[in-house]
């Protein structure tokens, strides 16, 4: 004779334990898509923000190819412009831009302020010297006494650049800042020419686009790929593994 009772309570039993795995395996599978399509999400804003710099970097470019020149501005000029100064360099007022690199070597940048006729002075980035990894040392240059025109691009300085500890150490600055030159009589505007041409010009290393447009191109693919990749695993694991705990 078969005890009822017995067979009632076995039902329930079972039904709970299954319950409780097909929950475990519903909180997996969100799990799993939650990671994998948060990777997805992560790989497309990438890919979008590195589109956006790459079309920024292109339309920088094309408004560098149609700037016109200005001689001696009286207004700050735009970011980029590029300008003709005439005036006089204050060789005994250079200081060096600290830990640049220019084909591999070592060197710094030199930079002195220019004063035009009307009393205003500008501060040029001449150009690149090498140094040896000897701090104490630094390089002798010739500046040009007199009345000098040079040609450079202008680049407005936003703030001060992040640096640890004081900016100037000696002759040597971290970042460019005009503080050092805040006792010089006249008037300046907050930025630096960045010399491409006239005398007392260095070797040039210093450039208005950092990294290529194709460069960002580049990475927007490889996010872009990133976040195929990562509905392609989703998927494949979803069949293999959830699609089997189904079955």
């Amino acid at each position: 004779m078969v005890d009822s009772g017995h067979l009632v309570q076995g039902k329930p039993g079972g039904s709970s334990k299954q319950d409780a795995a097909r929950v475990k395996s519903g909180k997996s599978l969100f799990i799993w898509w939650v990671f994998w399509l948060a990777l997805m999400a992560l790989g497309l804003l990438l890919s979008n923000w590195q589109w956006q710099r790459a079309a920024e970097k292109q339309d920088l470019e094309e408004r560098l190819a149609e700037v016109s020149q200005t001689t001696n501005p009286q207004v700050e000029p735009e970011p980029h412009s590029l300008l003709v100064l005439e005036g006089e360099f204050l060789a005994e007022r250079t200081l060096w831009l600290d830990n640049r690199i220019l084909d591999g070597q070592l060197g710094v940048a030199a930079l002195t302020p220019l004063v035009t006729e009307t009393g205003r002075w500008w501060l040029v980035q001449r150009g690149f010297e090498p140094t040896p990894v000897d701090r104490s040392y630094l390089p002798s240059i010739e500046t040009p006494a007199g009345q000098v025109e040079i040609e450079g691009r202008w680049q407005q300085l936003q703030g001060q650049a992040l640096v640890f500890g004081d900016n100037r150490e000696g002759d040597r600055l971290q970042s460019i800042s005009l503080e050092p030159w805040a006792d010089l009589p006249g008037s300046s505007f907050a930025g630096v020419v960045h010399q491409l041409e006239g005398e007392g010009k260095l070797r040039s290393w210093w450039k208005p686009n950092q990294m290529p447009v194709e460069r960002h191109q580049g990475y927007a693919v490889q996010w872009l790929l990133l976040a195929s990749l990562a509905l392609v695993m989703a998927v494949i694991g979803h069949r293999r593994w959830f699609g089997e705990k189904k079955v």
